[in-house]
């Protein structure tokens, strides 16, 4: 389980995952393996008996556990969850390089470790990075009425409030429409 050298950006790849997983909680194996190709897994890792209907079970429940993470906004209660998620998953950084992809960082127990424990391993370890980056939770559920996508940023500045600017677009739209209304 790697990058296939095309970079490494897990927590995309999570926030893509828990969104399709909040809208299809029976989301396919099938279309869970096209989201890990398309964040850097071979085809060839995500296809018959290396990827089965029970890895996408459990890594569907691993993706209901992070989303949990994800809509915690408060600091103390979010780095508490990340850091019980590195404790469970015994997350020790190594290099590692299998299966033909390029050395690249894991956390998870072994190269054998399971899928769901690969995504929460380095799922935990990319959110305590963009924690201690922003020095806050730098991710949440979009604030627009009627939204209830996941995102994260990446930026410095003020925290985000929505996933997307046409939702914060919309919000603003809808806040002046009611000042002006008000009036």
């Amino acid at each position: 389980m790697g990058d296939g050298g095309r970079g490494f950006r897990p927590v995309e790849r999570l926030v893509e995952l828990a969104n399709a997983v909040r809208e299809d909680p029976a989301l396919p194996a099938e279309a869970i393996a096209g989201m890990l190709v398309r964040h850097g897994e071979s085809p060839e890792d995500v296809t018959g008996a290396a990827f089965t209907a029970g890895d996408a079970r459990d890594l569907r429940a691993a993706v209901v556990r992070l989303t949990g993470v994800l809509t915690e906004t408060d600091p103390d209660r979010a780095a508490e969850a990340v850091n019980d998620l590195l404790t469970e998953c015994g997350a020790r950084p190594r290099l590692s390089r299998h299966d033909g992809h390029p050395w690249h960082l894991h956390v998870d127990r072994g190269d054998d470790a399971s899928w769901a424990d690969w995504l929460l391993a380095s799922s935990a370890l990319a959110l305590a990075q963009l924690f201690s980056e922003a020095g806050r939770p730098a991710w949440g559920e979009c604030a627009a009425s009627g939204c209830s996508r996941i995102f994260a940023g990446t930026g410095t500045g003020a925290a985000r409030r929505h996933c997307s600017p046409a939702c914060a677009s919309r919000e603003r739209v809808a806040a002046h429409r009611r000042r002006r209304g008000a009036r």
